[in-house]
């Protein structure tokens, strides 16, 4: 089972992109999913979440309101949408999926990066001041 990221790129701070993550080898739709970054020197950090149905979502607090995690379970595929870009944002982003679909969770739960089984190869998001 694999994850592809991609839609990463160059874009001037205010603006947007949209990444998404394909996964093939397996299905995910019963799986919960995940958007992470890492910027250089820095630990990888959550930055949203979604259920397997796509009726609950969580974000960090330094996204909330700019970006919107999203997924097509037809199509095997997440989004991120992030919009009002900073250069605070400026980092590889990674897909991931838990692999547990009888886990128990409480919202920190989504936030532990340790949870995500699967993770796609990661797509630089770059932006320019």
């Amino acid at each position: 089972v694999q994850l592809q990221a991609s839609g990463g790129g160059l874009v001037q701070a205010g603006g947007s992109v949209r990444l998404s993550c394909s996964a093939s080898g397996g299905t995910f739709s019963n799986n919960v999913m995940g958007w992470f970054r890492q910027a250089p020197g820095k630990e990888r950090e959550f930055v949203a979440a979604i259920t397997w149905g796509g009726s609950y979502t969580y974000y960090r607090d330094s996204v909330k309101g700019r970006f919107t995690i999203s997924r097509d379970n037809a199509k095997n595929t997440l989004y991120l949408q992030m919009n009002g870009l900073k250069p605070e944002d400026a980092a590889v982003y990674y897909c991931a999926a838990d692999r547990n679909q009888r886990r128990t969770y409480t919202e920190s739960t989504y936030y532990t990066k340790g949870i995500y089984d699967y993770w796609g190869q990661g797509t630089q998001v770059t932006v320019s001041s």
